[in-house]
């Protein structure tokens, strides 16, 4: 039986950065090195575990654990999960309705993102943080633009942040609720070793998704009752997400563009300056800037081109250009 060695692996398969010698993990993107041998190894312990024979498949998941960071909520996955098979077939077979995520075919199968219950007291802090950092950040917002809008606008970054978490629950991975950080933005914090780069890119996506539809209740709250905070808030809700789909750094247009290939950054490109030259925004343009620099400069393509992504892409940048084209206003505000 062959093994990938990290000595044989000098460059992430995925952005293709150099790794320290040993890594287990890229620092740069975030993905296991041993994706592979470990994809196969998840698929050769599942077919056993089919086939009855638990003693092997649980020697075949703990082969895996050298290849994994030992801290990792893979590696504690593995573990328990041997030690369910250790105790019989009664026992596995109680288990293994308990995490839907093992069930699916992702990258590593149940290695790449086992969701475990977390009710340290850790945890329960993480969620006080995003209690009291939201509502420092209303507080700020309220101060500058008043309390409706200051309100109306944290909800608005709310919505966009619980798009990212609701997508990452569904996928049965790991996550933090929002952390706010005002006068900067908010976060999710996930875990995301392991995960397939179109997962990841579409997670991203997720965020400025929620917050078209937020817009969208806004601008419908604007048309029925004239009341002109709601056009306000559509508009800055939808150029906040727009601004978001740059894709550069850490926004959610850079980790969504970790997925697309060379042509789809320049498909992506050409069809932002268009949309900026047929809705009359300027912002698209700032976008297309972004993607011609990942398509000609940046050194993180991936191995195989998502077509699906870039559609996604598009749809959601359309989708909030024709929310900023039909409210009233230029840039943050009102006429």
């Amino acid at each position: 039986m062959s093994t990938t060695t990290s000595e044989l692996i000098r460059n992430c398969r995925r952005c293709s950065q150099e790794l320290a010698p040993g890594a287990l993990v890229c620092h740069n993107c975030h993905a296991l090195v041993h994706s592979e041998e470990l994809e196969r190894l998840s698929a050769e312990a599942k077919g056993l575990e089919a086939r009855g024979e638990l003693q092997q498949a649980r020697e075949k998941w703990l082969s895996a654990l050298p290849l994994l960071p030992p801290t990792s909520t893979q590696a504690e996955w593995i573990t328990q999960h041997a030690g369910t098979l250790d105790a019989g077939p009664a026992a596995a077979a109680g288990g293994s309705s308990d995490n839907k995520w093992a069930q699916q075919r992702e990258l590593v199968g149940p290695i790449a993102g086992h969701a475990g219950k977390n009710r340290s007291p850790a945890n329960q802090r993480v969620k006080l943080t995003s209690i009291l950092s939201f509502l420092a950040f209303v507080a700020l917002y309220s101060i500058g633009s008043g309390a409706k809008f200051g309100i109306g606008f944290a909800v608005l970054i709310l919505i966009h942040e619980m798009g990212h978490f609701i997508d990452i629950k569904r996928r049965g991975l790991p996550a933090d609720m929002p952390v706010f950080l005002p006068g900067l933005g908010a976060y999710v914090r996930w875990q995301a070793m392991g995960v397939s780069i179109e997962t990841r890119a579409a997670v991203s996506l997720a965020g400025p998704v929620a917050g078209f539809f937020a817009s969208v209740a806004c601008a419908v709250l604007w048309y029925q009752t004239g009341n002109p905070l709601w056009a306000a808030l559509a508009r800055v809700g939808a150029i906040l997400n727009l601004l978001n789909l740059i894709p550069v750094w850490v926004l959610d247009g850079g980790q969504a563009a970790l997925a697309l290939s060379k042509t789809e950054r320049i498909v992506l490109m050409t069809a932002c300056v268009v949309l900026g030259l047929a809705l009359e925004q300027r912002l698209f343009f700032l976008v297309a800037l972004g993607a011609g620099y990942r398509a000609f400069f940046a050194r993180d393509l991936p191995p195989h081109p998502s077509r699906a992504t870039t559609i996604y892409f598009l749809a959601v940048l359309t989708a909030l250009g024709a929310i900023i084209k039909l409210m009233p206003g230029h840039g943050l505000g009102l006429q």
